[in-house]
């Protein structure tokens, strides 16, 4: 069956898989058969026994919303490149955190890099240094890496 990681604590060493059938499973670490540690919003591929998740891999297919690892074939939910190039050049508006979903970040930065030109001169400078950092951060990473850091876990500053 398919599914999708809910939740994975490292410290219980537990988590959750959403299935395909919309019923949830629980899992822990000795279920887990692929090198890559468990995430969040991962896809896998499991079997299931009752409410319990066993022989949980990676899904492999052309059907993942996101790729882990790479490979042929992968597709990324969002594209580093596109994300790198606004940083760099709309950072100060903050674009590059509301193409990623990230809208508290995207309008602090919004604010700083339009109205902190008027009241200071300060606020809009770091605004648009901070753009820049992310996006020569963001098209450095690996594209995996990338797509875990910053779609999946949702890391929104640097």
């Amino acid at each position: 069956m398919k599914g999708y990681i809910l939740d994975y604590s490292v410290q219980d060493n537990r988590g959750i898989i959403s299935g395909d059938d919309n019923q949830r499973y629980s899992f822990n670490g000795a279920d887990w058969m692929d090198s890559e540690p468990p995430r969040r919003g991962m896809q896998v591929d499991f079997a299931a026994t009752g409410d319990q998740a066993a022989q949980i891999y990676v899904a492999i297919g052309a059907g993942r919303p996101y790729a882990y690892g790479g490979g042929a074939g992968a597709r990324y939910s969002k594209s580093k490149i596109a994300a790198g190039l606004l940083g760099i050049f709309l950072g100060g508006l903050g674009i590059h955190k509301f193409y990623l979903g990230y809208t508290g970040p995207g309008i602090i930065l919004l604010l700083c890099g339009t109205i902190g030109w008027f009241i200071f001169l300060v606020p809009g400078a770091i605004a648009w240094i901070v753009g820049l950092i992310e996006g020569i951060i963001y098209l450095t990473k690996p594209d995996d890496q990338f797509e875990a850091e910053y779609v999946t876990e949702r890391k929104s500053w640097f």
